[in-house]
């Protein structure tokens, strides 16, 4: 059970799980398997993954899901190969390849100047397929219909941009003519991987496109805090053996989820946020939505009474240090 985690808790059964998500699943089918496997339809994600892409997706469980839009905009980490040699529909190796060239020619050199430009601040336009909504509609959902699409470019931020290995010869079927670049990319949420490798080929005159990705981290979530689908579905079953007649009930009791929650809402708050001590009568204050006095801390951060748990996170104005997210209301 995870830390605070108790029956007579109102969110026992809320927290924060890092997934590892498995190649080939998309992000709403790792939601569609954790409601399954939490037996709650509070199940939501933050920062969707590409089904090619593997790595740490966010998902909150019950009140966590509340929790996601305060985090929602961290700073993300990535490894991944990109194919220089030719650029595909969807900007990674599952798309119909547009234009081929041979890389043969482009030297490390090259390779290394272009990749100093995608870094910093820049401006990038977004995969086609993405799903960056254009006047209401998604990207990928235009791109099914036939439309061609046209997205503006946005500022994103490549804080690190990072040359791995080059590897030649690394299309068996077009020997001599690719390239695989494996990088290591920190940047701000919205940068899109895939870009990053299409302008990358576009640049060199190759083309170039993503062939494997995988998310290190999201904010201060890491590889570290993540489990896999296959473990939660075996602790799931675990309780569920030992807990027979708990087991069968449409609505389990608190405790099961609690027992499958790798990361509480009070240690995911005080994980993404800095903290201020209240008293009780404070933190009672807060879970009814009131306002605090300052305590000139800047930006968002956790409230935490005597007891160790989290009332709300704050963020301070003139002369009130309001809630953001009540992470205990009153009315629980």
């Amino acid at each position: 059970m995870t830390k605070n985690a108790t029956a007579s808790d109102p969110i026992a059964d809320s927290g924060i799980v890092i997934v590892d998500k498995p190649e080939g699943w998309t992000s709403h089918d790792v939601v569609g398997k954790l409601r399954r496997i939490f037996r709650t339809k509070k199940v939501g994600h933050s920062g969707t993954l590409d089904p090619m892409a593997t790595g740490v997706l966010v998902l909150g469980i019950g009140r966590g899901t509340r929790f996601l839009p305060h985090v929602h905009a961290d700073t993300k980490s990535y490894a991944a190969t990109i194919r220089l040699g030719s650029s595909t529909l969807t900007d990674d190796r599952e798309g119909e390849t547009l234009f081929a060239a041979s890389a043969a020619d482009v030297t490390g050199e090259q390779i290394g100047a272009q990749v100093a430009k995608l870094t910093g601040e820049i401006m990038q336009v977004p995969a086609s397929v993405s799903a960056v909504k254009i006047d209401g509609v998604r990207a990928h959902e235009r791109i099914r219909r036939g439309e061609s699409v046209d997205i503006p470019a946005r500022p994103v931020t490549v804080s690190r941009f990072d040359v791995l290995d080059i590897r030649r010869d690394s299309d068996p079927n077009r020997p001599g003519e690719c390239i695989d670049i494996d990088v290591e990319v920190d940047c701000s949420a919205g940068t899109f991987i895939r870009s990053l490798a299409r302008d990358l080929g576009d640049a060199l005159g190759t083309g170039g496109h993503l062939v494997a990705l995988r998310r290190t981290a999201a904010g201060t979530f890491t590889l570290d805090d993540a489990v896999t689908i296959d473990q939660l579905s075996a602790q799931a079953e675990q309780w569920d053996s030992a807990h027979p007649e708990a087991a069968e009930q449409r609505r389990p009791p608190m405790e099961r989820a609690a027992s499958l929650l790798p990361m509480s809402l009070d240690d995911a708050c005080l994980r993404c946020f800095s903290s201020r001590e209240v008293s009780a009568d404070a933190a009672a204050d807060l879970a009814q939505g009131k306002w605090l006095a300052p305590a000139r801390m800047k930006g968002t951060y956790a409230a935490v009474g005597p007891d160790g748990k989290v009332p709300a996170l704050l963020t301070e104005s003139g002369k009130r240090a309001k809630t953001v997210f009540v992470v205990r209301p009153a009315t629980l």
